[in-house]
């Protein structure tokens, strides 16, 4: 296919239907769980540089041993306190370097080295930063996850999914592979971040074909009306009372792979929608304070962090009597048809 034009050689430009990667037929449908890995903060406050914690480090051993059960392979997407952890190294290095585990950067710019510009919404959105000082902290953070784990990171996701017009060939020139930043059907312009809110499910080339690839998390449309999801949902996001009656009578519902403030079984019917739309991959994701009760507001005590759990075995479960396997960063890259 060669290069593509300059306009589509960026994550927040609208990819044209010839840059859809296409996987080879022993690929069929695969799907990745990532794990945002990030420090504990109140996300009702306004961000600052020091009011976080680490508490829930040790958890993540839990949940790898969980996840090694049903064969599944995470993606960790660590940002800087996380990757500067001795702990999180001692708790993630050995099944990463064993490949039972995957490990990414994410980009919280506000905790990131070089502390360079004033913290705020608008700088939260890494890409919104001046180019240099995006690659500046990409870099550091890349090179100090490899140090500490083991292996260099292939995937990225920018923290508040804030990628801007200069990330893509950052990421090139630090060897990212995949990124995994669009989440596809929401719109963050309004506090400064990029809309994603038309960008396709289906996994694209960002450029030349074989080089940077994005995957974008899974958010598919449910519900009688949902080939009308792409301009009825947003058009309503000023009366969120009727998108909740659209939900419930079945008609128009947005449903994200993600336990957090997803019921297990609107993910059920969200992986049925993805599944029979022929998606290659089905990409999962939460929030890594989840792990532990009070840190977030989708788990705020123990019978809810056993209801997330639950939640995972149902959806392991399910995704195994569908016949979609777990796949891998390296999974994926291996599996891609380029002939």
């Amino acid at each position: 296919m060669g290069t593509l034009s300059l306009a589509r050689d960026r994550i927040i430009d609208m990819p044209s239907a010839e840059a859809a990667v296409e996987f080879t037929s022993e690929h069929g449908q695969r799907f990745l769980v990532t794990v945002d890995t990030e420090e504990e903060f109140d996300w009702r406050k306004p961000l600052d540089r020091s009011g976080h914690s680490l508490d829930t480090i040790p958890r993540l051993a839990k949940f790898q041993q969980f996840c090694e059960g049903f064969g599944v392979v995470p993606a960790y997407l660590v940002d800087y306190p996380i990757a500067s952890s001795p702990r999180a190294a001692e708790v993630l290095r050995e099944p990463v370097m064993a490949g039972r585990a995957d490990i990414g950067v994410q980009l919280h710019p506000w905790v990131n080295p070089p502390h360079d510009e004033e913290v705020n919404e608008f700088n939260s959105f890494a890409g919104n930063l001046p180019a240099e000082l995006e690659r500046a902290k990409f870099g550091k953070l890349r090179d100090m996850i490899a140090q500490a784990f083991g292996k260099a990171p292939l995937i990225y996701r920018a923290g508040r999914y804030g990628v801007g017009p200069e990330t893509a060939a950052i990421l090139r020139d630090g060897g990212i592979a995949i990124d995994t930043s669009v989440r596809a059907r929401f719109d963050y312009s309004s506090t400064g971040g990029p809309n994603f809110r038309d960008f396709p499910i289906r996994p694209w080339w960002i450029g030349a074909r074989g080089g940077l690839m994005e995957l974008p998390l899974t958010t598919v449309y449910w519900g009688m009306l949902r080939q009308l999801g792409h301009w009825l949902y947003p058009a309503l996001w000023r009366i969120p009372q009727v998108r909740g009656l659209l939900a419930r009578v079945g008609m128009l519902e947005r449903i994200p792979l993600t336990p957090e403030g997803v019921t297990v079984e609107e993910a059920i019917r969200g992986i049925d929608i993805a599944i029979d739309e022929g998606l290659p991959v089905l990409v999962f994701s939460f929030h890594s304070p989840s792990l532990s009760p009070g840190f977030t507001p989708y788990v705020r005590s123990e019978a809810e962090l056993d209801q997330f759990y639950d939640w995972w075995r149902t959806v392991f479960g399910y995704l195994a009597q569908r016949g979609i396997k777990p796949t891998s960063v390296n999974g994926i890259m291996e599996s891609v048809a380029l002939a």
